[in-house]
């Protein structure tokens, strides 16, 4: 499971691309979505990674 963690943020940022060219933004008007997408996917990954060290696998 914790393998395709990766795909968390890659189908955020495809969702928020196709979201922004829908409505005729542009990729400089969006990129404060893009910064959010990167740091809650740091944050879960912070926490998988502070689960896998305190359970030791």
């Amino acid at each position: 499971m914790t393998r395709f963690l990766f795909l968390i943020p890659l189908i955020l940022s495809v969702v928020w691309f196709v979201y922004l060219r829908t409505h005729g933004w542009t990729l400089r008007q969006g990129l404060k979505g893009f910064i959010y997408i990167a740091i809650f996917s740091a944050f879960i990954a912070g926490f998988y990674t502070l689960m896998l060290w305190l359970t030791g696998r």
